[in-house]
Parts: C-alpha cells; sequence; structure tokens
C-alpha cells in the first residue's frame, strides 16, 4: 500500500507530536509538516500537497473551520479530518459539511483514529485504482468510517494507566528519537522506573513500541524501547 502524506495543523506543540506519532503508528502514514496556525497551515498544505490535513479547531489566529473553508475556496487537493476538543453541534455539523472526511473529538484513543485513517487509506488507494465506483463500495468506505469504535467500543487502558501519562511517555521517546530505557524515561518525566516500566510494556503489546535487549560487558542486560 502507498504511503499517505499528512500535515499535521495544532497550536500545543506537546499534541502535535503525540499526534504525529498516532498517525505514522496507525499504517501507511507519515507527516510531512507541522503548523501551530491556521495561516501556518495553509501555506502549507499549499507547499506541500498533503493528501490529508489534521485539523484543530481551536488555532490562535483563526479558527479550523474558518481554515477548512479557506482550503476550499483555495481548491486545495488535500483532504480534511478534524482532530479537536470543539464539541458543540453548531461546529460539528458545519465541519461535516465543508467536507471533513471525519470528526474526533479530544481526549481519544488511538484506536480511534487508526479506524479512521485505515479506512481512508483504503478508499484513497480503491480511487486511484479505477475511474468510477460501485455504490457498494462507497457504502463499506462510509461504514469504515462510521463504525470507528466509539468510546464504550475501545479498549481501556489497564487498571492504573492513564492516558496522560501514557502520551507524556510517548512524547519523551517521541523527542528523544533513540532507543529508551525504562529508567531513562522515567528520569526525563519525573517517574519511577517500575511505573513508566508498565506503560511501555502496554505501548509494545499495543504495537506502538518496538524493544531491543541490549547486553553489557557486566550486569544485567537492559531493555530498550523505541518507536515502530
Amino acid at each position: 500500500m502507498e504511503t499517505f502524506r499528512v500535515l499535521v495543523v495544532e497550536d500545543d506543540p506537546m499534541v502535535a507530536e503525540v499526534n504525529r506519532a498516532y498517525v505514522e503508528g496507525a499504517g501507511p502514514f507519515t507527516v510531512v509538516g507541522t503548523a501551530r496556525t491556521a495561516v501556518e497551515g495553509l501555506e502549507l498544505a499549499a507547499a506541500l500537497a498533503p493528501d490529508l490535513v489534521l485539523l484543530d479547531i481551536y488555532l490562535p489566529d483563526m479558527d479550523g473551520l474558518a481554515a477548512l473553508r479557506e482550503i476550499r475556496r483555495r481548491e486545495l487537493p488535500c483532504d480534511v479530518l478534524a482532530v479537536t476538543a470543539a464539541r458543540d453541534v453548531q461546529t460539528v455539523q458545519e465541519v461535516l459539511r465543508n467536507g471533513a472526511v471525519d470528526y474526533i473529538i479530544k481526549p481519544f484513543k488511538f484506536e480511534r483514529l487508526q479506524a479512521t485513517l485505515l479506512a481512508y487509506a483504503r478508499m484513497r488507494a480503491r480511487l486511484r485504482e479505477s475511474a468510477d465506483l460501485s455504490q457498494a463500495e462507497l457504502d463499506r468506505w462510509r461504514a469504515g468510517l462510521g463504525s470507528a469504535p466509539s468510546v464504550r467500543q475501545e479498549r481501556s487502558l489497564p487498571k492504573g494507566l492513564t492516558e496522560w501519562t501514557l502520551r507524556q511517555v510517548l512524547l519523551y521517546l517521541v523527542n528523544a528519537n533513540r532507543p529508551l530505557s525504562a529508567a531513562e524515561v522515567g528520569n526525563g518525566i519525573g517517574l519511577a522506573r517500575v511505573t513508566v516500566r508498565r506503560y511501555l510494556d502496554y505501548l509494545v503489546q499495543e504495537g506502538r513500541l518496538g524493544v531491543e535487549l541490549q547486553y553489557a560487558p557486566v550486569g544485567r542486560p537492559v531493555y530498550r524501547y523505541f518507536l515502530r
């Protein structure tokens, strides 16, 4: 499957990095740029020609809905996925009316975003393979987006783990950009090694991290974790 290019428009740098890690861990996607304002996002969308824009609604210069309308006015060849804390009915309706492929409300689980991204990738791949589509194919695509796991369907975190700390652990590994031990991550974010190890092992089980065993001339071997 081809790789799809994604632009992340998010004013919070930590959330932007987590979203980038989530996107690139979801499947055939690569983040080609990040923007902290709507104006910067519009400039990058025009310059980088991404397949998909992950767009926040609450931005410091103009709201994401206005940015989405501007993307459509300029006829930029990209799709838009709203990822935002905005949940009022009017905003949701207007974003969808202006052609967003889906609307994901923060905070969200990795599985929710992954389900939408993979449905999107399947449909884009099919569009590039054929000059026309059947009604059944369109219905399957729309069902794939609409049936992404709900809050009740998503797997909950194991007892004792929190979404906030999980994101801290993931973000620290993203910024380090190299394999780290549980002790190194714990020192970096101010948590005990044993606590961090639980989060790291959970991320390995979910397929978002890999782990390697590093042997030393003396002492015990050390497990080091890295982004997949």
